[in-house]
């Protein structure tokens, strides 16, 4: 999509409108499909316009470094959890039931992964588990 600036030759009248294409702008003016807002004058064609130049707002620069904060604290969650948790992979469901039902106190908790599915029934059996945003290293 493109947005020209249009101004009809009759009434002098400038005004705004959006084409898929500058082709389609000229095929439209080609076979006066273009008419002027205000006379529908079919004399229409496109001004001299200059580019956008969209600036880095501060608002957005907040949000970026509220999303940079975010990135940060989940590495930091990642990592202690690395340190104090011990990893169990895609066996997490039946590793968790284990450690609930047989009411033995493990020397640390575990980690691990496991599909929405089972998390939810692991939580309707009275299994306390969390889920927590997992951001690869390699990733900005």
């Amino acid at each position: 999509m493109i947005k020209y600036k249009l101004v009809c030759k009759k009434c002098k009248n400038i005004f705004d409108s959006w084409f898929a294409s500058s082709k389609e702008f000229e095929k439209l003016k080609k076979n006066f499909f273009l008419s002027c807002i205000s006379c529908n004058s079919s004399h229409v064609d496109k001004s001299l316009m200059s580019p956008l130049v969209i600036k880095k707002s501060k608002q957005f620069s907040k949000k970026e470094e509220k999303h940079k904060n975010i990135r940060a604290k989940l590495k930091e969650y990642k990592k202690f959890i690395k340190s104090n948790f011990n990893y169990v992979g895609k066996n997490f469901a039946y590793e968790a039931r284990t450690m609930h039902y047989d009411k033995k106190k493990p020397l640390q908790g575990i980690y691990g992964d496991a599909s929405l599915d089972q998390i939810k029934e692991l939580k309707e059996e009275g299994i306390e588990t969390e889920m927590i945003p997992w951001i690869n290293e390699n990733e900005n």
